[in-house]
């Protein structure tokens, strides 16, 4: 028999506060209010609440007009955290980054646990939503709430259900399903119904911890066999075979296959630093997880391998990497949004600037400022490519000319097997 509070969340209407407005909190906060609950946004960067009012969205799964829209059916932004005290349910949705030696920094989540202590009441759900290792909802969270002088099940209900957000994909939030784990049945149950008045579908799992490691296994799957192809990759190249035309053949297979494509690494916020969560809780428990550490050797030394392969390149062409003109297509992680954080393509172009190469960056997407604010030049989108000796398909935007950069610059490097899915590979252009 589903419980009282299980009940009100699954067909009342209720208010939804949300720790965080970045990628995945303010696209959470606007699905609410689509779908008809009421939501109060909390940040604690007034530049950024003050931008959020004025209907400018910092994200890009969030259009200005969606934002002016869910601001117009009573979106609440505010940098003051008592406000959240209205809240029937707190949502957090902050930063978990890995430290400086690769252990992950709880600092966001523990400031966010002593938000929720200061104005959790009875009857409230509190589901953490950021990327950590297994334990965290119970050993953070529950604590913050029993702080407050309120009981599990009790008084309130504590759930994991870890975000799951792809920028520049046309899935919205309200789309994607979510699995939501609770430090018990009970707050197990509470969640999965608030829950599944945001989202089409919920999978409940039994404890939170399985939650937690559930969105870890998704992204060190993906870890793990682009580490894989990448070393493929390089195999291909010494035996002078085509990886693209070899992946090409492997997909016909209608079972036990799936594809995955080399690159000159890996970025964005979830592949390079998710699998050293469970890394690093494995240490803990003495545990050697053997794939993650090896995937992940493999992947950091693809920025190396690609900035050598230009540097081959250049060889062939009687020219050094020192003093020679570079253009680097793309520092974006992946096609078609302005995200740059943790992107490969930048540390490629950072190993060819420390070894003497004039590096551009013509990147339309991610735009001047971002470009320049890594030491690189910009190139405009109309900008002149004749003056390049090799060009470097990093990230293949849409909305690149690649006819025109091969055209201009003598020699290119694709990395992303961009001009095979053109249909059109140019006589001076080299596959990764």
């Amino acid at each position: 028999m589903q419980s009282e509070r299980a009940r009100f969340f699954a067909g009342e209407q209720w208010t939804g506060g949300v720790i965080g407005l970045g990628y995945v909190g303010l696209p959470l906060a606007v699905t609410m209010v689509q779908n008809g609950l009421k939501a109060i946004g909390f940040d604690r960067s007034p530049r950024r609440v003050e931008m959020l009012l004025q209907g400018v969205s910092p994200v890009e799964d969030v259009s200005d007009e969606e934002l002016q829209a869910a601001l117009d059916a009573g979106l609440r932004i505010t940098a003051d955290e008592a406000e959240l005290s209205g809240s029937d349910a707190i949502f957090i949705c902050v930063p978990s980054p890995l430290g400086r030696h690769r252990e992950p920094d709880l600092s966001y989540i523990k400031s966010a646990a002593a938000t929720v202590s200061a104005v959790v009441r009875p009857g409230m759900l509190v589901s953490l939503e950021s990327t950590t290792y297994p334990g965290t909802t119970e050993d953070i969270l529950v604590p913050a709430v029993q702080a407050a002088g309120l009981e599990l099940d009790g008084d309130v209900f504590v759930a994991f259900s870890p975000e799951r957000v792809s920028p520049g994909a046309e899935m919205k939030t309200g789309d994607i399903p979510k699995v939501v784990g609770g430090v018990s049945p009970v707050s197990t149950e509470v969640a999965a119904a608030a829950y599944s008045r945001v989202v089409a579908a919920v999978h409940p799992v039994s404890s939170a911890r399985s939650a937690e490691m559930a969105k870890l296994l998704e992204n060190t799957y993906r870890a793990v066999n682009i580490g894989l192809i990448n070393e493929m990759a390089q195999l291909a190249h010494e035996l002078d075979i085509d990886i693209w035309e070899v992946i090409d053949a492997a997909a016909t297979k209608p079972f036990g296959f799936q594809a995955f494509y080399p690159g000159p690494g890996v970025g964005g916020h979830c592949i390079p630093l998710d699998p050293q969560f469970l890394a690093w809780r494995a240490k803990e428990a003495n545990f050697a997880i053997r794939f993650i550490d090896l995937a992940e050797q493999v992947n950091t030394k693809m920025p190396g391998y690609t900035a050598a392969r230009v540097a081959d390149l250049l060889n062939r062409h009687g020219k050094p990497v020192f003093g020679t003109r570079i253009l680097g297509v793309g520092i974006a992680y992946k096609p078609d949004v302005a995200d740059d954080r943790e992107s490969a393509s930048i540390e490629v172009l950072r190993e060819l600037q420390q070894r003497g190469a004039e590096i551009s960056v013509l990147d339309p997407v991610v735009g001047a400022e971002r470009i320049e604010s890594h030491g690189f030049a910009a190139v405009p989108p109309d900008g002149p490519l004749d003056d390049y000796a090799v060009a470097v398909i990093l990230t293949d935007h849409s909305v690149l000319d690649l006819a025109r950069i091969a055209a201009e610059v003598p020699t290119v490097l694709d990395t992303r097997g961009a001009y095979r899915r053109c249909g059109t590979e140019p006589g001076n252009v080299e596959a990764l």
